[in-house]
């Protein structure tokens, strides 16, 4: 009976380690799930705000946290790029050291405290935040690419309750997540970026093809030529009108027009033929100073009364005029416009 006795014994103490075991291996699948889902969501979207939602909302579950937030650097900010929780966050913070996640993008390295109201002579900035929003614990991740701190992942407690080594690992996971975000956004910019680059050389190739090819046909009629580079330039320029003007030395003519708006061709043609002068137009200023003219709003320029009242009656505000130049002497201009204000762009913006 003895042994009986000692058998039962044994069976009741490892009830509770069985139940622990079960514990451990729910939050595992929890945390795997929950990983799983992170890196899901980064190779299904280059929206690397949704990412930074899906770990923060993550990392404030499984690690137990009141909330959770996650900051970029931004020159010498830390900028709020997500947060979950009910304890408010800044949408910046210094990247000092007095204030802990500023201290962990810094220090390159954990930053975990217990009770941060009552370090007022370590984070003294920090102190004074964690009184004010009534939060206590927190704990600080650094999210580092090749060496450089990046950024932060901050989870905090209103309670006295530091948190786990195994919540402190997680956290990391979550770090190494969001790195990974930025790094797959940043590529994936990249890739849109060149291929935006080979789209435009792409057309800029087909257009001066065109424009050789229309040559190439009308060798002794310079009006076809004309007209596809006024077409052309309207197209790659971003503007909904444009025009070609020839310089004869003493006076700018209007040779060809692309896409005027109803009504206005007949008086953008009686402008012409004009001086070369400065305040004449952004045309004549650009033949006249032999220099690239960008007039984000005609409003603002200082053009004569009759331009001013010309450009309002043909619904043109931004005006880009490129002069055309051989042997160092202005023979005429290409210029674009467009009826709302604002500037032109180059294609490296």
């Amino acid at each position: 009976m003895p042994s009986e006795v000692s058998l039962a014994g044994a069976h009741d103490d490892r009830e509770p380690k069985l139940e622990e075991l079960k514990q451990e291996l729910a939050e595992a699948r929890e945390q795997q799930a929950a990983t799983a889902e992170i890196l899901r969501v980064i190779s299904s979207s280059p929206d690397l705000q949704r990412v930074f939602a899906e770990i923060a909302a993550s990392a404030a579950r499984l690690c137990d946290a009141y909330d959770a937030g996650i900051f970029q650097v931004e020159g010498d900010l830390l900028r709020q790029a997500t947060h979950h929780g009910s304890i408010s966050f800044p949408d910046t913070l210094p990247l000092t050291r007095e204030v802990s996640p500023g201290r962990a993008v810094l220090d390159r390295r954990t930053v975990h405290i217990a009770d941060l109201q009552a370090e007022a002579d370590d984070f003294p900035d920090g102190s004074v935040r964690a009184r004010h929003l009534g939060f206590r614990t927190i704990l600080n991740v650094p999210l580092i690419r090749a060496g450089d701190a990046m950024g932060v992942i901050s989870i905090r407690r209103t309670d006295v309750r530091p948190f786990t080594d195994r919540q402190v690992d997680l956290l990391k996971t979550f770090a190494d997540q969001a790195v990974i975000a930025i790094e797959n956004t940043r590529l994936f910019e990249a890739e849109q970026a060149s291929r935006r680059g080979l789209q435009e050389s792409l057309e800029y190739q087909t257009a001066i093809s065109d424009v050789l090819n229309v040559i190439s046909r009308s060798p002794n009629d310079l009006q076809p030529v004309f007209d596809i580079i006024a077409q052309s330039a309207s197209r790659l320029c971003g503007g909904e009108y444009s025009i070609v003007t020839r310089y004869d030395g003493l006076l700018v003519h209007l040779v060809a027009q692309h896409n005027p708006r109803p009504g206005t061709a007949q008086i953008t043609a009686s402008l012409y033929p004009l001086p070369a002068e400065p305040t004449a137009s952004p045309t004549s200023r650009a033949i006249a100073t032999i220099s690239v003219v960008h007039v984000p709003d005609v409003e603002l320029e200082d053009l004569s009364p009759a331009s001013l009242e010309l450009y309002r009656r043909i619904a043109a505000r931004a005006i880009l005029a490129v002069p055309m130049v051989h042997k160092g002497r202005p023979i005429g201009a290409v210029s674009v416009s467009r009826a709302s204000p604002g500037p032109f762009f180059t294609p490296s913006d």
